[in-house]
């Protein structure tokens, strides 16, 4: 065809396009029968594991490949594989890294508890999401399985089935946590949803997931707290311990914990009035508060910082790198293991109970564990970490008494949250409240370095505006951190 010109080939290339169409007239669909689901073994009570366990191809993951793709990234798509290799392996191990009725809505026994076949190993979709094989076979929103977000200590189903025990109690220790309960006064308001319930937090973080619970929730006793599925993705493993968003990020916006954790830590016109409301993300970060003219700090604009140490390079993982950390509790007398702590009770510095054991509750400061202050190397001793925090307590409250007295002394006047501008004492009750309010737990802990020059630069402001005298005996240098 070297001799043919463009406008020849064209031609040629037309006429076999329509002698080919000329050849399509029978629009029959030619197919043939097919099981659904090959080799499903006798006793399978609904689950269909996998199609082919040499790619570690679930049943499910024919149809749902993106699924199928980020799941074989997760440490449960490899969990029959880390139980061989453990040598301390039982028997009693297998139903938690295999698929039946533990962590979906199923109680009745399948999968390979019954079966004991290998195309039930690992933890795939159908151990959350329970059986597949109705859905396989009429593939509709009706037959389609949900997986359950709720979990709980005595709550038969989901997460907690198999992340609990000794060994891993992370449904026990979140039982006791904040995250683990609703509260009835925020969960009733639809603006305080969005991070007081878990199918709120979910709806604010533009996660569109469907779970069982999220289209019957409307009586208060229904919500869902802040469950394991609120924080981690249990389809990917995008971020270390298959987080929904990393917690190494110095950004309110996109660290995990901040972006509940950061309300209200700066004031604002709309909110004049306002104390602040869950700052710890912008405390620790060292922009929080209502900052005087003659507040000191580093940066200009959006970088202006007071940072301390715990929102530094020096603490990578920010709020978990003190909030949510492991230690082992052994017998005292026999040197036997007694619990791995996983921490979610999300105490920085948990009470112990008379084994060691770390619970949620009141305790004196003696009977609390600093053992999260002394890992890598970030304090020399529990003893050493109690006494900086103490420090740090007395300090602040030493300042936050001082502009308390000073406070009082100031115009009521200057209180009006309908003048359309923030005074000095407004920011100063603002400040108070960053440093002792009930919504601010640990604040001097946070950020002990930014709350000192808050106070002492508001100190000096409402000396300045309003003619007030602080005491003489109250130092305004700078002790925790550098003038």
């Amino acid at each position: 065809m070297i001799g043919l010109t463009r406008k020849t080939m064209a031609a040629a290339a037309t006429a076999v396009l329509l002698i080919s169409m000329a050849g399509c007239v029978d629009e029959r669909i030619v197919y043939r029968d097919r099981d659904l689901v090959d080799g499903i073994p006798t006793g399978h009570a609904g689950f269909v594991g996998l199609s082919n366990q040499e790619t570690n191809l679930t049943v499910c993951g024919n149809c749902h490949i993106s699924y199928q793709g980020e799941w074989e990234q997760t440490a449960h798509a490899q969990a029959w594989a880390t139980l061989e290799a453990n040598p301390g392996a039982q028997a009693l191990c297998e139903g938690c890294h295999t698929v039946g009725q533990l962590g979906n809505v199923t109680n009745q026994p399948g999968g390979y508890e019954t079966t004991g076949d290998e195309r039930y190993h690992g933890v795939q979709c159908e151990s959350c999401h329970g059986p597949g094989l109705a859905h396989v076979q009429n593939p509709n929103d009706a037959t389609r399985p949900l997986a359950p977000i709720a979990v709980g200590v005595d709550l038969d189903v989901g997460c907690g089935e198999c992340h609990s025990g000794s060994h891993h109690p992370f449904v026990e220790e979140w039982a006791q946590s904040k995250h683990g309960a609703v509260v009835a006064y925020p969960a009733g308001r639809a603006d305080c949803q969005g991070c007081h319930t878990g199918e709120g937090t979910l709806e604010e973080w533009g996660i569109n997931s469907d779970f069982l619970e999220k289209d019957d929730l409307a009586p208060l006793d229904q919500h869902v707290a802040i469950t394991c599925a609120v924080c981690h993705d249990p389809h990917s493993a995008d971020n270390e311990g298959q987080l929904r968003f990393p917690v190494d990020v110095a950004n309110e916006e996109s660290n995990l914990c901040m972006k509940c954790h950061h309300k209200r830590g700066t004031p604002d016109m709309a909110s004049q009035g306002m104390g602040p409301h869950s700052p710890q993300g912008p405390l620790l970060l060292g922009y929080a508060g209502w900052w005087p003219p003659n507040m000191q700090f580093t940066g200009t604009g959006d970088t202006a910082r007071v940072a301390a140490t715990h929102g530094s390079a020096a603490n990578p993982n920010l709020c978990a790198g003190c909030h949510v950390n492991r230690f082992q509790v052994t017998d005292e007398i026999t040197g036997d293991f007694v619990l791995q702590s996983v921490g979610h009770l999300f105490e920085a510095v948990p009470c112990l109970d008379a084994q060691g054991v770390p619970y949620r509750g009141d305790c004196t400061d003696t009977e609390k564990t600093y053992q999260t202050c002394t890992g890598a190397g970030c304090h020399g001793s529990e003893d050493v970490a109690r006494s900086i925090r103490q420090v740090a307590a007395n300090r602040i409250q030493q300042l936050v008494d001082q502009l308390n007295v000073l406070i009082a002394q100031a115009p009521a006047t200057e209180v009006n949250a309908t003048d359309g501008r923030y005074s000095t004492l407004e920011g100063a009750k603002f400040n108070v409240g960053l440093a002792t309010g009930r919504f601010v737990r640990g604040a001097s802990v946070h950020n002990p370095f930014l709350l000192e020059a808050l106070l002492i630069a508001t100190i000096r402001q409402m000396q300045t505006d309003y003619g007030v005298s602080a005491s003489p005996t109250v130092s305004l240098s700078r002790q925790l951190g550098v003038d």
